[in-house]
This record gives structure tokens, C-alpha cells and sequence, in this order.
């Protein structure tokens, strides 16, 4: 048909890897500062407001969460970014929470009060440094969560035209020709399972190499 097919497969995966990171993204920017203020505060109440809402939102399957919300309106790929950030705010927030518990409960913590700091001050330069490690390892394994999603979603047909340039859809649209043209399918399934498991293991290597260099820095 005068189609590029290499150029095709290329573009298919430009909008799993956007639609992916943009969720990410999004999901850490509400879990974050909800994390740390349900981590730093002592009111109890103020805790419960913030976080039993999202443990009811983690009850709900990911996929599922999104299913619903398509069957209510049509998302785009903003869209789908959208809801797949809502599926993994719970769980984000959480983790944010209980790595900024164990921080604040440190002496340093108290005594940054007592000295009058400012709450940005303890929450962000302290609470938020010590636990940059933690972050970024689930990062990492949560941003191939994501891939895992939006490909799931795509390839249901969610956020995505039908004959988009994306390799889930590629894998739906050519499904049913797997023993005449086994390439269709295999090459963007494959394209998948490389890009999720390529992700992991780049943040392992990053997050090893960081360590390493900080044991060296911590030598006498």
C-alpha cells in the first residue's frame, strides 16, 4: 500500500511512552504534597480526609476504574493519561505517606520545629529529601505499571482512535491474521515487553549507580 512500515511501528510507540509518562507525572503531582501533608500533619481528622478517600479509590481495580470512566464519556489520550494518573494516585499517595512518616518521626524533624522552620522547609527540604531514594525506585516500577495500563487500555480500545499508530492497537487490529502474518502482532507485543522491561531495569542501573556513588562520598 506504499506504507513505511518501520516509520509506522516507530510512531506506535510515541503515544504509549507520552500517554505513560504524562500519568506518571500527573499521579505523583496530587500524591506528593497529599502524602506529606498526611505524613507531617497531627491532626487525625485532617489524616482521614485525605487518605480513606483514596483507600475506597484503591479498592477499585486500575482497569476496571477505567472501564467505567470510558463507558461514561469517550477519553482521548489526555484523557486516558488522566484516568490511568487517578488509578495510581491511591497507591503513590500511600507510599509517599509512609516513607514521609518514618522521616518525620525523627528527632531532626522536632527539632526543625522547635527552631521555628517553616512547614515548606521541613516537608520539602527534609521529609522530601530523605526519601528521594524511595521515590525514585518506585518510579520506576510504577511507570511500567503505567506502560502495562496504557497499553491494556489502548489495546481495549480506550483513549485510542482505531486505527491509530499505536502498538497495542496494532496487536488488536492484527490479532485475528496472527497465522498468516505473525509478524503484526509479534513485533509490537514485543516493542511492549522491551519498553517495560527496559524502563525497570534503566532505574535499577540508575538507582545502583546513585548508591554506589553516595557510598563512595560516605568513605573517610
Amino acid at each position: 500500500m506504499g506504507r513505511d512500515v518501520w516509520r509506522q511501528v516507530l510512531h506506535g510507540g510515541r503515544p504509549v511512552v507520552l500517554t505513560a509518562i504524562a500519568a506518571t507525572v500527573l499521579a505523583y503531582l496530587v500524591a506528593l504534597p497529599v502524602g506529606l501533608v498526611s505524613a507531617l500533619t497531627r491532626h487525625r481528622r485532617l489524616e482521614d480526609l485525605l487518605m480513606r478517600p483514596l483507600d475506597v479509590l484503591l479498592a477499585v481495580p486500575s482497569l476496571l476504574l477505567i472501564l467505567l470512566a470510558a463507558t461514561v464519556f469517550e477519553p482521548g489520550a489526555v484523557g486516558l493519561a488522566l484516568l490511568v494518573a487517578v488509578a495510581n494516585v491511591p497507591d503513590a499517595a500511600r507510599l509517599v505517606r509512609a516513607a514521609g512518616a518514618e522521616a518525620a518521626a525523627r528527632p531532626a524533624v522536632e527539632a526543625l520545629r522547635m527552631q521555628g522552620e517553616t512547614w515548606w522547609r521541613i516537608a520539602v527540604g527534609y521529609v522530601g529529601r530523605s526519601m528521594l531514594r524511595t521515590l525514585a525506585a518506585d518510579a520506576g516500577t510504577r511507570l511500567t505499571g503505567v506502560l502495562y495500563l496504557v497499553a491494556t487500555a489502548a489495546f481495549l480500545g480506550v483513549g485510542v482512535a482505531p486505527d491509530a499508530a499505536d502498538w497495542a492497537v496494532m496487536v488488536d487490529r492484527n490479532r485475528t491474521g496472527l497465522f498468516v502474518q505473525p509478524w503484526a502482532v509479534v513485533v509490537p507485543a514485543a516493542l511492549i515487553v522491551a519498553l517495560t522491561t527496559g524502563t525497570n531495569l534503566l532505574f535499577d542501573a540508575a538507582l545502583d549507580k546513585g548508591g554506589r556513588r553516595t557510598g563512595k562520598e560516605a568513605r573517610p
